[in-house]
């Protein structure tokens, strides 16, 4: 583990991966509790879900081809450099914009997204050294989560405190200081080998980078249950409904409930660099699944502050190991010129299973009510973890042991 801090561009893209998920996870909370504030109805944070989700899933797979074709280094920097103007573009006008306003914003942050996650996932591929990828992924993973912790109280006490317009200001801060380091501190690198022939163009390569994904049942496996689980069982969107209605705790207990999921997941990650899910990485990943679905059911029913921080805290922890299963799987499996092209359409189920999850969470708790469309979401999460065991045998039989050594 001490090695890995030695180097020093792993260095900078870990102080830059906690700068940008600091303020993105704050940012979600301030978008969430800033629409609730104006329209206090759950079906708007829905909306909300589905604009950041539109662009981000139609354009990611052009994303990833990008990323495979161009200086990944270059690439994130630059996307997180504009999320920095678009959301100070919200801080200077959340005095005056409505609905509008932000769902613009949300929209433009969601294409940008399209293209920075396959870059920063290929750029931590060619970072990390292949030997002790679990160790560096756990280690990663963990920094990140630091960060998505702290994130939502920040910005859940940020817009109690100053308002939404002083809170953007410092998300935009952070996004650019994220992307100031990525370009000075990381040496760059030339644009990754293109495996094809440049003919092909822009659909040939996204084909190309389908086709691998779809022909490999440990991948699109383990996609397939991280889209379905978080569709059907996250409660992000609506946690603004719980705070502001169930709990009574306002804006900054949606951050404290963020929190919470993210401290779970911390624990989890940080037992992960130490002990990394080897041997039996595809049973693990089943039965954390099925935790997360029961923590969901659990935070559903509760009317405590402190049991539904445990029931999310649970559920996090459940989720960081099956992030951290997840994230080796596209590392370990993908050649480096398809990388960018892989974590792209991983990239569509991630956003898939968030916003478009959000989308849902608001549509269910507009028509059955917020506990119902909560527990039910976690009903489905444990359906899906047993079809995906009995479709998918490749995923329940996975060895991240041998994927790491190279022979599979």
């Amino acid at each position: 583990m001490r090695a890995l801090f030695q180097l020093a561009e792993l260095r900078a893209f870990l102080v830059a991966a906690a700068l940008a998920g600091l303020a993105e996870s704050a940012l979600a909370v301030l978008l969430g509790v800033h629409v609730y504030e104006i329209a206090h109805d759950p079906l708007n944070l829905g909306w909300l879900g589905l604009v950041e989700a539109v662009p981000a899933i139609g354009l990611v797979l052009v994303g990833g081809a990008v990323a495979d074709r161009a200086p990944r280094r270059d690439l994130a920097a630059g996307a997180r450099g504009v999320m920095a103007v678009l959301v100070a573009v919200l801080a200077l006008a959340a005095p005056y914009g409505g609905l509008p306003l932000i769902y613009g914003v949300a929209f433009l942050i969601g294409a940008i997204r399209a293209f920075e996650e396959p870059s920063v996932t290929g750029l931590e591929a060619e970072i990390l050294p292949r030997v002790g990828m679990l160790h560096a992924v756990s280690l990663v993973a963990a920094v990140s989560r630091v960060s998505t912790l702290a994130g939502p109280v920040l910005g859940g006490v940020l817009f109690a405190a100053i308002g939404p317009a002083g809170a953007y200001a410092l998300v935009a801060c952070c996004l650019a200081a994220a992307a100031l380091t990525m370009r000075l501190a990381i040496p760059a690198r030339p644009a990754p080998p293109i495996g094809a022939p440049g003919r092909e163009g822009m659909f040939g390569a996204i084909m190309e980078g389908l086709r691998y994904v779809f022909t490999r049942q440990v991948i699109v496996g383990s996609m397939a249950l991280d889209l379905f689980a978080v569709f059907f069982g996250g409660v992000a969107g609506l946690l603004p409904v719980f705070a502001d209605d169930i709990l009574h705790t306002g804006p900054a207990g949606v951050g404290w409930l963020r929190a919470a999921a993210s401290a779970g997941a911390l624990a989890a990650m940080l037992v992960a660099t130490r002990h990394p899910p080897r041997g039996r990485a595809g049973v693990v990943l089943h039965l954390a699944i099925a935790g997360f679905g029961l923590g969901i059911i659990v935070f559903a029913f509760s009317r405590s502050l402190a049991l539904s921080m445990a029931a999310l805290a649970f559920a996090g922890g459940c989720d960081g190991i099956g992030v951290v299963i997840r994230r080796a799987i596209v590392r370990l499996a993908a050649p480096d010129a398809l990388r960018g092209r892989v974590a792209a359409v991983r990239g569509l189920f991630l956003n898939a299973s968030n916003e478009l999850g959000d989308f849902e969470s608001g549509v269910a708790a507009s028509l059955l009510g917020a506990v119902p469309a909560v527990w039910l979401g976690g009903v489905i999460t444990l359906a899906v973890v047993a079809v995906t065991a009995w479709r998918a045998p490749k995923l329940r039989r996975l060895d991240l042991r041998a994927m790491e050594n190279g022979r599979s």
